[in-house]
């Protein structure tokens, strides 16, 4: 009798970008490549893109502050029929990941919600899963994006 052994993650690619404004489409750009053939197709590879590229852009302005000689590392592993995307800086503030308030358009029009804060709203809505880690100062934010789904 055979059992199945779960493959385990395997890299795909990592770098590192500097914090300037723009380089999120860099960053898309680099995973969009690496995760090619993987079964991230059509409109779910475009909103991997558009999380990829945000969650650079906030860890760019938020994290790092726009300090280009601070980095901001990307990483995508798969795992099984996951991908994983981990975009990291080291210092500045955690992302409030279950403290922000949901983006609420009507209240943003009136003036009663800030015009900002859609950015951990947007990445949570384009992935099947979105996560913030902490560990010391480095500050991850997890993107998953399952492979073969329905309508890929």
């Amino acid at each position: 009798m055979s059992s199945a052994v779960p493959s385990a993650p395997r890299r795909i690619t990592s770098f590192a970008l500097p914090s300037e404004p723009g380089n999120e489409r860099l960053a898309l750009a680099k995973v969009a490549e690496a995760v090619e053939g993987l079964g991230i197709a059509g409109a779910r590879l475009e909103r991997l893109k558009t999380a990829v590229a945000e969650a650079t852009m906030n860890a760019i302005e938020h994290g790092n502050h726009n300090r280009p000689e601070i980095p901001v590392d990307v990483e995508v592993v798969q795992s099984g029929a996951d991908i994983l995307i981990a975009i990291s800086v080291l210092g500045g503030a955690a992302a409030p990941e279950s403290d922000a308030e949901e983006p609420d358009l009507a209240r943003k029009l009136e003036g009663e919600q800030s015009p900002r804060g859609w950015g951990l709203f947007l990445i949570r809505n384009m992935v099947d899963a979105m996560h913030v880690t902490t560990e010391g100062a480095r500050h991850t934010v997890w993107l998953t994006m399952r492979t073969g789904a329905p309508g890929s």
